[in-house]
Parts: structure tokens; C-alpha cells; sequence
């Protein structure tokens, strides 16, 4: 027997893009915020990163569980492709028009939450010069992005409740900093956002393209793999 998750939400869109604007914002302004305090406080490289994934998992689980009555806290553009591509058949998901204010809400909150995060801790404002682009890093960031995808919708078709989503997906991500040698953006909004600062958190620009194309593919396989695991479609309408 399947279990159909619960209507989430119903919020205009304006509403709901606001929500992604902050939620996004938020995210990145603990990633890069707390990623600049671990690197102030402490010398060591490996601390540095606990500190700044286990910020980002609480953090995480925290605006999921605030924006997810309105928005249904997307906060990163592949889960919204996710959503828009599943529930096409159906009608459930994000139509195309929705999906494009989504993304738009996503990047400009990234951007703005990195810069605010710059403006926090008095940090220059400044791309940054921290070079990511590997093979390695390349697979570890399909792995992480289908991981994502996977344990999303798994969890949102099964019926799951918000505060367990919160607890689950900010957990992974709070995993995937330590197994993935990307450390796992696993999200192009992030990503774009994280360009902007020139402190631990950051990414320059040219390994941005190599970043976004792997999430992109691990998108993809995650939606597939999702699809033909959890065929129970969400039963949410949205405009």
C-alpha cells in the first residue's frame, strides 16, 4: 500500500519566491558565515570543515523547517527542476513559469546571502579564488547532487512529515561535507552565491561551469532513480 504525501502548500507564488529568496539566502549567509568564523577561530583545516558542516546542517534543517509551509523549501534550483519534471504528468509540481521565478528567487538569494555574510564578519567583497575543479570533485559532486534528489523525493512521495525532511536532508548534507570530496554544494544557487565571497567557503568562478554540470547530472540520475523507486506522486497543486 502507498502512502500519498499531505498537500504542503498553497501560497501564492509571490509568497513562495520570497520565501526561496530568504530561505536560499539564509542558507548560504550560515555556510559562508560560519565557514569564515571556523576559519578565524581555529588553525586547523579538518575543524575548519566540522565546524562549518555542522553550521550548515543545523542551519538547513532550521529553514526547512520554517519555509516549508509556504514554499515547500526548495532553497536550490535541482530539486525545483526535480519537481517541476515529476509532477509534469500528473500536474502536481511547479509549472514552467513557476519553475523559472523559483530559480531566479534561488540565485538572487545566494548571491545576496554571501555578500551578507561578507558584510558580518567586515570581509572585503571579493570573487574568490579558491579553485575546486577536479575529476574527483567532479563525481563526488554527482554523487552528492543524486543523493540529494533521491532522499528529497523519496521522502516527499512517501508521505514523510516536514520535521523529519528537516532532520534527514540537513543530516546528509551534514554527511556529504565529510564523503564527498567536493564537500558536497550539491546545489547551483549555492554554488553561483559562493563565488562571491574569498574566504573558506568559496569557489572561484572557473570552477563554477565544471560544479553546476555535475549537479546537473546527478539531478538526473537522482530524479530517474526516484522515479522508479517511489512511483507514488505527490498530491500537490501548485500555480
Amino acid at each position: 500500500m502507498t502512502v500519498d504525501a499531505p498537500v504542503i502548500t498553497s501560497a501564492p507564488l509571490w509568497r513562495r519566491a520570497l520565501a526561496e529568496f530568504l530561505g536560499t539566502g539564509l542558507l548560504v549567509a550560515v555556510v559562508v558565515g560560519s565557514g569564515i568564523a571556523a576559519q578565524r577561530l581555529s588553525t586547523d583545516t579538518g575543524l575548519q570543515l566540522l565546524e562549518n558542516a555542522i553550521a550548515t546542517a543545523l542551519g538547513l534543517g532550521v529553514l526547512i523547517l520554517l519555509f516549508a509551509p509556504v514554499s515547500e523549501a526548495h532553497f536550490n534550483p535541482v530539486i525545483s527542476l526535480a519537481d517541476y519534471t515529476l509532477g509534469r504528468r500528473d500536474r502536481t509540481g511547479l509549472t514552467g513559469s513557476a519553475l523559472g521565478v523559483y530559480i531566479a528567487a534561488q540565485i538572487a538569494g545566494a548571491i545576496s546571502g554571501a555578500l551578507l555574510a561578507n558584510v558580518m564578519f567586515a570581509t572585503p567583497a571579493a570573487l574568490s579564488s579558491t579553485d575546486r575543479a577536479t575529476p574527483a570533485t567532479f563525481l563526488a559532486e554527482v554523487v552528492a547532487t543524486t543523493g540529494l534528489v533521491l532522499l528529497i523525493v523519496g521522502l516527499s512521495r512517501t508521505g514523510r512529515s516536514v520535521p523529519t525532511i528537516a532532520v534527514a536532508v540537513g543530516s546528509y548534507i551534514g554527511a556529504a561535507y565529510w564523503f564527498t570530496s567536493s564537500t558536497s554544494f550539491a546545489n547551483p544557487a549555492v554554488t553561483m552565491g559562493r563565488i562571491f565571497t574569498d574566504t573558506f567557503a568559496g569557489i572561484a568562478p572557473t570552477s563554477v561551469l565544471p560544479f553546476i554540470a555535475a549537479q546537473l547530472i546527478g539531478a538526473a540520475i537522482g530524479t530517474a532513480l526516484a522515479s522508479a523507486i517511489f512511483a507514488t506522486p505527490r498530491i500537490t497543486h501548485q500555480q
